[in-house]
Formats: C-alpha cells, structure tokens, sequence
C-alpha cells in the first residue's frame, strides 16, 4: 500500500504522496484536499493551473479581498 504524505521542501514548493491511483483524477482531487486542508482554505480555492497529467504540478490557491 502507498504511503500518503506533504512535505514542505520550501516556501513555495512541496512534496505530495497520495494512495489514490492517477485515474478518474482522484489522485488530483486528494492533493487538492491535502493543499486545502493545509493552507486552512476550502478545496474549492485550490486549482491545479498545470500539470493536470504529470507527477509535477502547478497549483494555485484563490485570494480573497476584503472590501472596505
């Protein structure tokens, strides 16, 4: 069985393990969770921008503003 596991290498790049298989994207949707859960944010502001196919991904966690 696959271990899961986040390690952050650095301020702006990390290592994530997930069990899930690549298929049906379910190994992107948990590192979507992962990310999420991490940053304290909804799954729902974390977009993979590339890589949606590779183990090497680009991912970006919406902002947003306050407004006063």
């Amino acid at each position: 069985m696959r271990r899961e596991s986040f390690k952050q290498k650095s301020d702006d790049h990390f290592e994530i393990s997930v069990r899930e298989k690549a298929e049906r994207n379910m190994a992107n949707n948990r590192v979507l969770e992962l990310v999420a859960r991490h940053f304290q944010v909804p799954k729902s502001k974390v977009r993979i921008v590339n890589g949606h196919h590779s183990p090497s991904k680009l991912l970006i966690i919406d902002s947003f503003r306050a407004l006063t």
